[in-house]
């Protein structure tokens, strides 16, 4: 359910942020899912993007 608010919300989401939703614990999805509400992006919510190797 949080990727689909999330992808409605932002468009397509980037690999980086749909590696974290997969390895998310349940404390965790409960604090994006609130979060998703009021962010302006998705770095709001996630953190920024890991670099680039």
């Amino acid at each position: 359910m949080l990727e689909r608010q999330l992808t409605r919300r932002f468009g397509d989401l980037p690999t980086w942020v749909r590696e974290r939703l997969g390895s998310a614990t349940e404390a965790q999805l409960e604090t994006w899912t609130e979060a998703v509400l009021d962010a302006p992006s998705l770095s709001a919510i996630f953190g920024e993007p890991p670099a680039p190797h």
